[in-house]
């Protein structure tokens, strides 16, 4: 029996429009979309490339404090504040990543909002969407299998099995699936393989930052998947798999076009994890909704040390987008946690604990400052949450001369969320923004990597690994110095370790190893014990979704 009061029931509860309906609000016509079903569709090439207006829309980006399992509430506060911003008459539209089937049966749930404050059909789109997943699974894995196949039949390019650096990809956790071995059987080179979640992979990257299909198709090419025995970098394009590749994504690559309960439109495209990816929609996506809208409302996955960091510094950068303002989402509950509340006695009221906690919601706030970019606070308000504590939050806040907003937009819909709406419009229309990222293309990798350790993260030092430093110097001998880091790094602490919460300073940042994502644009360094294939937890949700009787489903959250 579904509960009346979860997100599935809000929403089954809730009659969608027509999806032409919701894109005529933005001006999108009928024959503009390709529709899967009634309420989704993608925004044809064809209308794609007729856009000429200028991408002159506001983005405003929507990031949170370290999460916990206590919830903070960042898609459904940007949901929640889109649809605001369209009750306030702002032309408005929202852009979101896809959810990985990873977290919808492993632990965290699907990635479409919550309550009154949800994108839909929240099923589909946890569930497949369009199938752009799949379509970059297939390109990933294809890329593999051209690469062993090459190797196979004569081996033409020399390629060192033991110096393969590509992996398969899938879309589950399987921590089986981390390390295996590949070609038994008499069927090519036995070496030592693996393979990473779908999202990880750099497929996604490439997907979620190329600006045209004949940009996706030169990124693909550039992917490194190898060395030769003479040292020489091997890439999808030296064994001709880069166009193959650009076929199978075509189709994916055109944004997905829902609406929110409030019909308020949304492009949700791309879903790379900002722990171990760079966390943030599609280029193509946020590109397209600059041009038919006045705002547009984006996250970026986790906590502002990851998602925000990397959206500053390798979206913004690389795509060249200028933010307009950002909002940092926090919880009482989550702050009780980050001030060492356990999660079963969150529901107390306790004011020191909220102050104790503050200082992971401030570090994050300051960080976002340093990009030059205006932000306030959004206090995602649960019901147990007392006025005391609220203004704790509050007065903290204005301390660093920043307005922090209690929304119950979960629960009202756009009611909950006006407030904030009303500041982010004042802090766009101040024109206060000068953004920056916080270190040049010119830097060294290692610099790079310091300074993000020590800017955002706090840290004293960092200690790379001796093989991860030699690759750094071989990357930069190779020309690829001039790249943004991507950190994969725990989500949940600012250090690499997943058990030190609130706003520890002086640790020093253990980087393990570096990969090179040359198609992305971007080096990967792997911070700790941080791994690119997640696994199931003891209890996961795979356990409770399931069919009724009618064919519905039941258990997804």
């Amino acid at each position: 029996m579904i509960d009346p009061n979860s997100d599935l029931a809000i929403a089954r509860r809730t009659k969608l429009h027509p999806i032409e309906n919701v894109g005529a609000k933005l001006g999108i016509p009928k024959e503009a979309l390709y529709n899967y079903g009634p309420h989704k569709a993608k925004l044809t090439w064809d209308y794609l490339n007729s856009l000429k207006q200028p991408a002159d829309g506001k983005v405003v980006l929507v990031t949170a404090i370290s999460p916990t399992p206590a919830g903070e509430g960042k898609t459904t506060t940007t949901i929640g504040l889109g649809d605001a911003l369209s009750v306030l008459g702002h032309k408005t539209m929202i852009c979101l990543r896809e959810p990985s089937l990873g977290p919808c049966f492993g632990q965290k749930g699907g990635a479409t909002g919550g309550g009154k404050a949800q994108v839909s059909p929240m099923e589909e789109i946890n569930l497949h969407l369009t199938g752009d997943f799949h379509a970059i699974t297939s390109s990933n894995n294809l890329l593999a299998a051209m690469l062993d196949n090459h190797i196979y039949w004569g081996n033409a390019l020399k390629i060192d099995p033991s110096k393969i650096s590509w992996r398969r990809a899938l879309d589950i956790n399987d921590r089986a699936l981390r390390h295996t071995i590949s070609a038994l059987g008499n069927n090519g080179q036995v070496r030592e393989d693996g393979f990473d979640i779908t999202v990880a992979s750099e497929v996604m990257a490439v997907f979620c930052l190329a600006t045209s299909l004949a940009d996706l198709e030169e990124r693909l090419g550039k992917i490194v998947i190898a060395r030769s025995f003479d040292k020489k970098a091997v890439t999808a394009l030296d064994v001709r798999a880069a166009a193959p590749m650009a076929v199978l994504l075509r189709d994916a690559l055109q944004p997905n076009l829902i609406q929110t309960l409030e019909q308020t439109p949304t492009l949700i495209h791309g879903g790379p994890f900002a722990n171990i990816a760079h966390g943030c929609n599609s280029v193509i996506a946020t590109n397209t909704a600059m041009k038919l809208a006045d705002y547009v409302i984006t996250e970026a996955g986790f906590g502002a040390d990851l998602g925000a960091e990397k959206f500053f510094n390798i979206k913004c950068r690389m795509a060249n987008l200028r933010p307009a303002a950002s909002v940092v989402v926090a919880t009482v509950r989550a702050l009780k946690m980050h001030g060492g509340v356990a999660k079963s006695d969150l529901a107390a009221e306790n004011v020191a604990a909220v102050k104790a906690g503050l200082g992971n919601l401030l570090r994050h706030v300051e960080n976002v400052q340093k990009f030059g970019v205006p932000v306030t606070v959004a206090i995602n308000q649960f019901t147990g949450d007392t006025p005391e504590e609220i203004d704790e939050i509050s007065k903290a806040c204005h301390k660093l001369g920043v307005s922090a907003h209690l929304c119950s937009h979960w629960a009202n819909g756009s009611a909950g969320a006006i407030d904030l709406a009303k500041e982010v419009v004042t802090m766009v229309e101040s024109g206060k923004a000068n953004f920056k990222p916080i270190y040049p293309d010119s830097m060294s990798l290692e610099e790079k990597i310091k300074t993000v350790a020590k800017e955002i993260y706090r840290a004293e030092k960092i200690d790379i690994a001796p093989a991860a430093l030699r690759k750094l110097k071989q990357f930069e001998a190779d020309g690829y110095g001039h790249m943004p880091v991507c950190m994969a790094k725990t989500q949940f602490s600012f250090t690499a370790d997943p058990g030190v919460m609130g706003a520890p300073e002086g640790f020093t940042v253990p980087i393990r190893d570096v990969r090179l994502s040359t198609g992305a644009g971007f080096v990967v360094a792997l911070c700790g014990e941080i791994i690119t294939m997640p696994g199931l937890p003891r209890d996961p949700a795979a356990h409770r979704i399931k069919l009724d009787e009618n064919g519905l489903i039941e258990g997804l959250f």
